[in-house]
C-alpha cells in the first residue's frame, strides 16, 4: 500500500511520527565552541518542528572533545550539556515533533584546528594526520557512544540516531581500506562492524525497550562497498533491536558507482532488503512535493529533508497543502534565510554551497 505523507508512523519502540517528515541532521555551526546550545541552534531546530517535521533531528552531536568535526558544534559529551538539551527536546516535543539527537564522532576527519591535537583514526592514517586509537581507547569511545546517549534520555529526547556514515569514525571502522586494524576491530567484516554492534546494543540496554533508536549508514564514498554496507543493515535489521536505519544516499534517484551493481538503482538495493519491523528513510536530494511521494511509492517509511528544509521551515505543510509544492529557487538572499530561522553563523555556512545565497 502507498504511503501518504500524512499518515503517521509507529515505531516498535512505541514512539509515533505524526507524518513522514524527518528534519535531516545538517551541519549548521551555530552553537557555542564548548558544545553547548546556544540560541540560534534552538530556534532554527524549534521552527522546523513547528513547521511540520514529524521527527527533528539535531546536527551531529559529538560524543568526546576530540571528536568535534567543525566549528561552532552541539556537543553532548558532557553532563554539562544537559540543561540546554533539556530546553531543546522540550522545544522541539512541544510542537508535536518527535526530538532525536544524532550522536556524532567525527574520527579523522577532526581538523586539527578545531581540536588543537591530532585526529584519531581506527589505524594510522597519513592523509588526515590522524594516530590509531589503542584498543582501550576502542572500548571507551564504545562507552562514550552510550553515555551520550543514556545522558539524550535524560534531557527528555525521544531517541538517539548512531551516526555511522559519511567518513566519520565509525565509517573508519567499516571501511577495508582505512580500518588497518588486526585486533578484534579489524580485518574481516564482522570485526569491523563490531564496534557499531557494541555500540547499538549498549544503547539499547542502557536505554531500555521504549526508547527511540536509529543508524545512519551511507553506502558509497570514503571506503564504503554496497553489498557490505546492505549485509550490516540487515544484520542491524536482524540481530541488533534498532527502530529505524537512516540510509543517506546523497542522491536517492541515482545508479550506483560500482558497475557490478548498475543492475538497479541504489535505493532499489536497500529496497530488496527484509526490513520486517525496522523502520527506514533516506536522504538525498529529496527537493519537491513529488520527489516526497517518489520516495514513499519507493517502499521507504519516512523521509529525510536537508536543503529544502533550509530553505522553508514549513517544508511539510507545504508540501501536505501542496502535493506539486516545488522550493524557492536559488539563490536566496542572507535576509530570507535569516527569516526562515539560520542564525548568521549558519547562513555564513551556507556560503560555502554554491550558488545557494546571493552575492
Amino acid at each position: 500500500m502507498t504511503q501518504q505523507p500524512d499518515s503517521p508512523l509507529q515505531f516498535t519502540c512505541g514512539a509515533q511520527m505524526p507524518n513522514r517528515f524527518m528534519l535531516a541532521p545538517m551541519t549548521n555551526t551555530q552553537s557555542h565552541e564548548d558544545g553547548s546550545l546556544s540560541n540560534d541552534e534552538y530556534d532554527w531546530l524549534t521552527m522546523r518542528a513547528k513547521g511540520g517535521f514529524g521527527l527533528t533531528m539535531t546536527c551531529a552531536s559529538h560524543v568526546q572533545v576530540i571528536g568535534k568535526g567543525f566549528p561552532g558544534q552541539l556537543g553532548i559529551f558532557s553532563d554539562d550539556h544537559i540543561e540546554g538539551h533539556t530546553r531543546l527536546a522540550n522545544g522541539i516535543k512541544a510542537h508535536g515533533s518527535l526530538a532525536v539527537i544524532q550522536l556524532h564522532h567525527a574520527g579523522m576527519r577532526s581538523p586539527f584546528e578545531v581540536i588543537n591535537e591530532k585526529a584519531v583514526c581506527p589505524s594510522e592514517h597519513h592523509k588526515y594526520n590522524a594516530r590509531a586509537l589503542s584498543l582501550e581507547e576502542v572500548h571507551q569511545l564504545r562507552d562514550d557512544f552510550i553515555a551520550a546517549a543514556i545522558r539524550s534520555q535524560k534531557a527528555g529526547y525521544d531517541g538517539v540516531e548512531v551516526h555511522g556514515a559519511h567518513g566519520y569514525i565509525l565509517t573508519q571502522f567499516l571501511s577495508s581500506k582505512i580500518n588497518l586494524r588486526n585486533d578484534d576491530y579489524g580485518g574481516s567484516l564482522s570485526n569491523r562492524s563490531r564496534l557499531l554492534f557494541e555500540i547499538v546494543d549498549g544503547i539499547r540496554t542502557a536505554c531500555g525497550p521504549t526508547f527511540l533508536l536509529g543508524v545512519r549508514l551511507s553506502p558509497e564514498r570514503f571506503g564504503m562497498q554496497l553489498q557490505e554496507i546492505t549485509t550490516i543493515t540487515q544484520q542491524l535489521i536482524d540481530h541488533h533491536n534498532i527502530d529505524f536505519l537512516d540510509i543517506s544516499l546523497w542522491d536517492v534517484f541515482k545508479q550506483p558507482e560500482d558497475s557490478e551493481h548498475q543492475n538497479r538503482s541504489l535505493l532499489e538495493h536497500f529496497s530488496a532488503l527484509d526490513f520486517k519491523t525496522v523502520k527506514w528513510t533516506v536522504a538525498g536530494e529529496i527537493r519537491t512535493g513529488a520527489d516526497v511521494q517518489k520516495v514513499l511509492d519507493a517502499g521507504v517509511d519516512f523521509v529525510s529533508i536537508g536543503r529544502s528544509a533550509i530553505l522553508h521551515y514549513d517544508f511539510p505543510k507545504q508540501v501536505l497543502k501542496n502535493p506539486d509544492f516545488k522550493p524557492t529557487g536559488l539563490p536566496v538572499s542572507e535576509t530570507y534565510l535569516k527569516a526562515q530561522g539560520l542564525g548568521p553563523d549558519f547562513v555564513t555556512y551556507m556560503k560555502r554551497w554554491d550558488g545557494f545565497v546571493a552575492e
